[in-house]
């Protein structure tokens, strides 16, 4: 289960962070306000594809893909927060993109209580 956990957090931070990344250089060439809305967008659908994949891989159970995701969406929302009041800090930035992965693990955790009940 622990395995699981770690592979489902390195999954949605590095395929989120990547598509953060994407948007972010794709929406650049709308201006400033492209560069935010294009990694926001990038987020949310990185954030949906490694919850798909982490599905597809067997480290969650398809029934917990919408609160995985959910989860990783509110940790995304906290990770933005933090990242744009420090850009000045190259690594917090960078680090805040394990927020992402942290609330898809609770976004899981919530799921499997609800379920067990």
């Amino acid at each position: 289960m622990r395995l699981k956990n770690g592979l489902l957090f390195i999954v949605v931070c590095g395929l989120a962070g990547v598509c953060i990344f994407l948007g972010s250089v794709l929406g650049n060439s709308l201006g400033k306000t492209g560069l935010f809305s294009g990694a926001v967008v990038g987020g949310v659908v990185g954030i949906g594809a490694a919850v798909l994949l982490a599905v597809r891989f067997g480290l969650l159970d398809r029934a917990g893909y919408a609160m995985t995701f959910c989860g990783g969406v509110v940790g995304f929302i906290i990770a933005a927060v933090i990242a744009v009041k420090n850009l000045d800090w190259p690594l917090i930035p960078m680090a805040s993109v394990g927020l992402i992965g942290l609330g898809a693990l609770i976004g899981k955790w919530l799921w499997y209580k609800r379920s067990a009940q």
